[in-house]
């Protein structure tokens, strides 16, 4: 069984497709999953999505696992087999991996009756953009589905390998990028005074904003924005530039909080925008709900661990990362917890990054124990 996970791993590893575009990942996945037959099979859910259920036909808990399968827009250098084939395009946050994990679940699902109850693997594209969870459940066909537990994994660098990482409440933040677009006037460089020219808009709000950033983990009030593009006018050295814009990427542990600062940087750019006589304009993409793990759920976690006699580490802080599995947590009960990819792992999104083949096995266990203390799968 390994064996062919590992294999399917490395071919996804080989040829990623970014979040959207993953119409053959998806095919390849349907391929592996088919013939472990499957009571029900939903493709194309809102997307690429794929819904997989095994039925007991007996009553109890009906569960749902999740993984991911999408890349990100990272050229890779590493120089191994399976290296990606694709320009500019990796699995440089585990996805690939995830997805062989549920794979082989489905495998596990196809030798093992269900005592009761029912067990959903549901593959998701488009996680790193936060796009993915929002369309599968907007796909009507996802109506019918209700969930006693929603679970999901990420594998994370700098733990031990196979270590379970747990934590009830917030796992990961609320995420939200913010595009700010100044309007002014362009001018001749010569003659500045006669345009309306945003840079020192751009540089107050920068100064301003990232006054209010509190980057510590450690505590509720935790507020992180990172400007991650800036720009403004062209390359034409004899204009004065009359347009600008900065891209801010903002997260804190609870939505309450994240919109108490979306309203406090709008307020601050928005003075600043006026005092330098700017159109100013507010975009929000990539909307990331932040993690609450279900204590019950959580508990499952604490349990399956201990059962499968793994190390199980209880996180008193959560990681500060988004994650789009956060739109389940809040429809259904549910937890994401983590399995260590190893102390000297590279780190998620690293160009040299690669996904430890070794954590499958042990994320199987997980999630087939997770089963076993629901009793929809009978402990030997």
């Amino acid at each position: 069984m390994l064996e062919a996970l590992t294999t399917l791993r490395r071919h996804l590893h080989k040829h990623p497709e970014l979040s959207g575009n993953e119409e053959n990942t998806a095919k390849k996945i349907i391929e592996f999953i088919e013939p472990h037959s499957p009571s029900s099979l939903l493709t194309n859910v809102g997307g690429y999505g794929i819904v997989a259920t095994w039925d007991s036909s007996h009553n109890g808990p009906h569960i749902m696992y999740r993984a991911d399968f999408d890349a990100l827009p990272i050229q890779e250098t590493n120089e191994f087999s399976h290296k990606s084939i694709i320009e500019n395009i990796s699995h440089k946050c585990g996805h690939d991996g995830h997805t062989a994990i549920l794979c082989g679940v489905a495998q596990l699902l196809s030798e093992k009756r269900l005592s009761s109850g029912k067990i959903t693997l549901l593959f998701q594209p488009a996680e790193e953009t936060g796009a993915g969870a929002r369309a599968m459940l907007a796909d009507k066909r996802m109506d019918d589905y209700k969930f006693d537990f929603v679970f999901a994994l990420h594998n994370l660098p700098g733990f031990p390998l196979h270590e379970i990482i747990a934590k009830e409440n917030s796992f990961t933040p609320a995420v939200i990028s913010l595009v700010i677009e100044l309007v002014g006037a362009p001018a001749h460089a010569a003659e500045p005074e006669k345009g309306t020219n945003p840079s020192l808009a751009i540089a107050g709000i920068l100064q301003n904003v990232l006054a209010l950033q509190n980057n510590d983990a450690t505590t509720d009030e935790l507020f992180v924005i990172t400007p991650v593009y800036i720009n403004a006018g062209e390359k034409a050295y004899g204009v004065s530039a009359g347009k600008g814009e900065i891209h801010f990427t903002m997260r804190c542990w609870q939505q309450k909080m994240l919109e108490e600062n979306k309203r406090k940087v709008e307020e601050i750019s928005s003075k600043i925008a006026e005092m330098e006589n700017l159109e100013i304009n507010f975009q929000y993409v990539e909307s990331f709900a932040a993690n609450e793990n279900n204590s019950a759920a959580v508990n499952l976690v604490r349990k399956a661990a201990i059962e499968k006699n793994l190390s199980l580490t209880e996180l008193e802080f959560g990681m500060k990362w988004g994650e789009d599995f956060g739109l389940f947590t809040q429809k259904f009960e549910g937890v994401i917890f983590g399995i260590g990819s190893g102390e000297n792992c590279k780190a998620l999104h690293n160009d040299d990054y690669d996904f430890p083949d070794e954590i499958i096995e042990t994320a199987i266990k997980m999630f087939q124990g997770i089963a076993e203390e629901l009793g929809i799968i009978k402990k030997i």
